[in-house]
């Protein structure tokens, strides 16, 4: 998400938009009869308030360029649904985690392991992730569950968590020390700031949580994989 190109939202649109539209109009002529597509939580918005969820009835607000991307391209096939005989099924994930995961998880568990001490015991947000095997297990649900026929929904663990509570997560699934410290958010957000990881702040610092009730009541659906299932399998990927 470092873009360099000089038009970071035309580059996101060549994949996310003209480049699903064409898969989707390419699956009409193939005769294919469901397209589920992997969208993103960003169309919902960046952050949530930590007694508060997003869902599927939110007015979307993409808060950027990718996340307008794919707003854009959910709606594109929507079109494309009532043109032809296409069923669409959206998934809007959050933050998804496993084996050689990147961004915000990734960081945190190369810097548990390393026994680097973070100061993240100030930080009071809770935040929805889902582990790849949840969100397998889910896309493969909505294949061919007929109550999935063009609906939006939003997946986690349905296990909201705060960063430091991950950290201790990771710490003891690792049976590392956990080298978390206080230290005030505001000292936090400068440092984070000065030191360039100021777009790391909102998914660190912020809350972010869904609600997946959707998922639960119109199809059945709960997560098969616990949040410390998930992160025992991917430390024992890692160290394997």
């Amino acid at each position: 998400m470092r873009e360099d190109s000089s038009d970071p939202l035309g580059e996101f649109r060549r994949v996310n938009l003209y480049g699903t539209i064409n898969l989707a109009r390419q699956c009409v002529d193939a005769g294919v009869r469901r397209f589920v597509y992997l969208s993103s939580i960003g169309v919902n918005g960046l952050v949530t308030g930590p007694d508060s969820c997003f869902t599927e009835a939110d007015i979307p607000n993409p808060h950027n360029g990718y996340a307008v991307s794919k707003w854009e391209a959910e709606k594109a096939l929507m079109e494309i649904a009532k043109e032809y005989k296409l069923e669409v099924v959206i998934i809007r994930p959050p933050l998804i985690y496993g084996p050689d995961a990147p961004g915000n998880f990734g960081m945190l568990l190369r810097l548990v392991q390393k026994r680097i001490p973070l100061p993240f015991l100030g930080i009071r947000n809770r935040r929805s992730f889902i582990a790849l095997d949840n969100l397998i297990d889910f896309i493969l649900l909505c294949l061919s569950h007929p109550m999935a026929k063009n609906e939006i929904f939003l997946v986690s663990d349905d296990q909201d968590i705060s960063t430091p509570d991950l950290v201790k997560q990771i710490a003891e699934v690792a049976r590392l020390p956990n080298r978390s410290f206080y230290l005030p958010l505001w000292v936090l957000s400068l440092l984070m700031k000065l030191g360039g990881f100021g777009d790391r702040e909102p998914g660190l610092i912020g809350s972010l949580r869904v609600d997946i009730t959707k998922a639960k009541t119109l199809l059945g659906w709960s997560p098969p994989v616990s949040i410390q299932q998930s992160i025992y399998k991917v430390i024992s990927c890692k160290s394997n």
